[in-house]
């Protein structure tokens, strides 16, 4: 961890030369990563839904739920339960027991080249994003822990890899604006269009792939992205890279740098009252870079699973 971080902070040094997806959007996640298990690994979809059944919320917070869906199918109940499991570690964010902030992101510094020698990024949390991977893929894989210890292990599994690729889960804008870090964004004040509310760049992020949490509508949303053309798995280079820490280091961080920031030049605000209106161009650029992520996402979560369950 020590070799990675120092890695990146010199890669973030050179280029001057909190919540994830929302809960919908880990929701389509998972909800893709079931479809590519059901295609290419049908058999690993039970044994991870055995274990998931022994989560210490299962009863009292998702059997409730998959009962309000009266007229799903087994196979629709199963994938809802791949979506309550990826999102969560968001739900749980106000249960002591299991809540892990820091878990969420790895605060990687991005100063631009702009910035006086004055503004000091800091390092990341030891504690952050890519340890809890490392921690909780080993304990889901290790089939002497306790059933619902590898099911609370399993969710942060699902979870993580979202937030992983959702850019902001991985950086921290350090300007004479932000000399503190922007926090991922949520210190980072925009407007999405003149005389809109103002809200933070992360929350903007957020609420890219999907604004709504029913069933059916995370489903057709997930289908409708992982079908797409340009997003199959022969077009997804990046599928070959099976490093946790590169998805942060090499994919998610390098588009902070030069498509959520655009280099830098991007404008915000400190507050609400003081946004600053997207360019006209920002959705239209981004989104396509937000639903890539998500699907890669789905799949590697997919492969994931099949780690987890393999003989």
């Amino acid at each position: 961890m020590r070799v990675f971080l120092l890695v990146v902070l010199t890669f973030a040094v050179s280029s001057r030369s909190a919540l994830a997806w929302n809960k919908a959007g880990h929701m389509v996640t998972a909800a893709i990563a079931y479809a590519v298990l059901k295609e290419e690994k049908p058999e690993a979809i039970p044994r991870i839904i055995a274990i998931l059944k022994e989560h210490p919320q299962y009863e009292s917070l998702w059997a409730p739920r998959l009962a309000a869906l009266p007229r799903a199918t087994e196979d629709e109940k199963d994938m809802y339960l791949f979506m309550q499991a990826a999102r969560w570690p968001d739900d749980a964010r106000s249960d002591e027991e299991f809540h892990r902030s820091t878990w969420h992101y790895i605060n990687l510094p991005f100063k631009p080249a702009k910035e006086p020698a004055s503004v000091r990024p800091l390092p990341p949390d030891p504690d952050n994003i890519v340890r809890a991977y490392e921690l909780n893929l080993g304990k889901a894989k290790d089939r002497k822990e306790e059933g619902d210890d590898r099911a609370v292990s399993i969710c942060w599994v699902f979870h993580l890899i979202g937030d992983a690729h959702q850019p902001l889960h991985t950086s921290s804008l350090y300007t004479t604006v932000y000399p503190r870090g922007d926090k991922g964004g949520n210190k980072f004040y925009i407007r999405a269009k003149p005389g809109a509310s103002g809200i933070t760049l992360h929350q903007y992020w957020d609420d890219m792939i999907i604004g709504s949490e029913r069933f059916q509508s995370v489903r057709n949303r997930a289908t409708e992205l992982r079908l797409r053309p340009e997003f199959a798995k022969e077009k997804l280079p990046e599928l070959k890279e099976l490093s946790f820490e590169k998805w942060v280091s090499a994919e998610s961080f390098p588009l902070v740098v030069s498509a959520v920031y655009r280099n830098g030049l991007l404008a915000g605000g400190v507050d609400a009252p003081s946004a600053v209106a997207l360019p006209d161009d920002y959705s239209k650029v981004c989104k396509p870079i937000a639903e890539k992520m998500a699907v890669l996402a789905g799949r590697r979560m997919a492969a994931a699973c099949r780690l987890i369950v393999a003989e």
